[in-house]
């Protein structure tokens, strides 16, 4: 039986949506280096300033467009890698600043976020080629794991000032949850599976330990310690980076990451991976999936479940998709099929944004464009990502897998 996941004829309208998004996503370009935050048209705003994890994942995308063929997409990397070693680095102490303007850095402090992701976009440059992604992933490597990995807990830290001298006691899971991303990309390029180790460290401490100690609900907050701060920002539940409590999008991102950790392990692979990894989409679906009345993904939950922030973002639908997908082909089970196509269906119907390009970024409960958490449509990582997930193998990740030509096979 041909379902969507095996289905020819979908495939090719997965590869129609990705250059749509890559079309809509080339405005970006922003002149003097890097790549703008995109409006709900698609017009960069050039007063605001240029954000490094916004350039680093569109370079990223931009490698995987020019992976796949696309014309132009070549430069955009190149744009991109010339902004990252350019005006984002810091020659004096080294590492990146978190955003720039046209006077200089915005601020001053070295954040893990970004840096995970100049780990992903040099790993994606140099598997499409680029010499300056290998010269750039070395240096990245060189950081993250000399200056963020904290070895005692197996975790990556949050922040350090501008020197790398004074570190601040908050620690958080989402740069941790990239950082095992960051590690996947780099150990298939580079061939080093100590990264590989570092990941599985993280993962055991975040989807082993934490999450099945509070309910699957993943704490994302936490002190010097890692003592969970479980009330953190309570005041400001609908932050983009910070919210309070349990953030659904992430247990699906943290299911499809064990899957990709356990097919590069292989016959390593614990298996505790695959079992945490349906039960995080099992909990997603349970509190997350239209639990008030309408379709989508709630934002947050408390620590009982009940949701928080009821804005539906595209990034949580992208990540379903993908999410599906992986445990389709992990388990064979033909209920993530029927997952898969539900949720294309939901994106398709209410996301994608026919009129002005790209996808919605943020809905509210009753699923009209809302901007609660996020304005505008600052990248295409997820959305693009969710093109190409379904159409590739759980390892390797997505760049060295279109380098070693294992699409749609």
């Amino acid at each position: 039986m041909t379902t969507w996941l095996t289905s020819p004829a979908h495939r090719r309208w997965l590869e129609a949506e990705g250059d749509r998004l890559l079309a809509f996503a080339r405005a970006s370009r922003h002149p003097d280096g890097g790549f703008a935050w995109l409006d709900d048209a698609g017009r960069p705003e050039p007063d605001r300033p240029v954000e490094l994890w916004i350039t680093c994942r569109m370079t990223h995308v931009f490698a995987l467009g020019e992976l796949l063929g696309r014309p132009g997409c070549g430069p955009l990397v190149e744009h991109g890698l010339a902004a990252v070693r350019g005006r984002f680095h810091d020659a004096v102490h080294g590492g990146w600043y978190a955003a720039v303007d046209g006077s200089g850095p915005v601020g001053t402090a070295k954040t893990a976020y970004p840096h995970a992701f100049v780990v992903v976009a040099a790993s994606s440059a140099a598997a499409a080629g680029h010499t300056e992604g290998e010269a750039l992933l070395a240096e990245a490597l060189e950081v993250l794991l000399g200056r963020f990995w904290d070895d005692e807990h197996g975790m990556v830290v949050e922040e350090w000032d501008e020197g790398f001298t004074a570190l601040d006691p908050y620690r958080g899971v989402n740069a941790n949850m990239h950082a095992v991303e960051a590690l996947l990309a780099a150990a298939d390029v580079t061939g080093d599976r100590s990264l590989l180790e570092r990941a599985q460290r993280i993962t055991t401490r975040v989807v082993h330990d934490l999450a099945p100690a509070h309910d699957w609900r993943i704490p994302e907050h936490f002190d010097e310690a890692w003592r969970p701060l479980l009330d953190y920002n309570r005041e400001s539940p609908a932050d983009p980076f910070r919210p309070y409590g349990a953030t659904i999008g992430h247990w699906l991102e943290w299911s499809r990451l064990s899957l990709d950790l356990a097919a590069a392990l292989g016959a390593e692979a614990p298996s505790w991976l695959g079992e945490h990894a349906r039960a995080l989409f099992d909990a997603a679906v349970a509190e997350g999936w239209a639990v008030d009345g309408a379709d989508g993904f709630v934002y947050t939950v408390d620590w009982s479940g009940e949701p928080v922030v009821r804005e539906r973002m595209h990034w949580v639908a992208a990540e379903a998709t993908a999410t599906a997908a992986a445990l389709a082909a992990a388990t064979g089970d033909p209920a993530y099929d029927a997952w898969y196509r539900t949720w294309w269906d939901h994106v398709a119907a209410v996301f994608l944004d026919r009129e002005r390009g790209s996808w919605h970024h943020e809905l509210d409960p009753s699923l009209q464009p809302s901007a609660v958490v996020w304005r505008g449509k600052p990248d295409a990582y997820h959305a693009f990502q969710a093109t190409l997930f379904p159409r590739l193998p759980l390892s390797p990740t997505l760049a060295t897998a279109l380098r070693e030509g294992l699409l749609d096979r």
